[in-house]
């Protein structure tokens, strides 16, 4: 096994030893307020990519069938006010 075939295997771990490594030398670019932002891009970016790609790996069967049960709830309910 080759280095490229070893990193193409192991990619998530060099990522993140990667990650941590940069982290290390310039731990102001993750600071509050420094310029990735994280209050913001953690809060917001990060999670609804988690939420997106989990969604992306259901299996299509069961995300048709939940998709038409919660649209069948959410409109049959004449008076969706009181949800609230």
């Amino acid at each position: 096994m080759g280095p490229c075939e070893r990193l193409r295997r192991y990619w998530f771990l060099v990522g993140i030893v990667l990650a941590i490594s940069l982290a290390k030398l310039q731990p102001s670019l993750g600071r509050r307020g420094g310029p990735l932002k994280p209050e913001i891009t953690i809060t917001y970016v990060a999670v609804s990519t988690i939420f997106f790609n989990s969604g992306l790996s259901l299996k299509s069967e069961f995300a048709d069938g939940w998709l038409h049960a919660a649209s069948s709830v959410i409109c049959c309910n004449p008076n969706q006010s009181s949800w609230w």
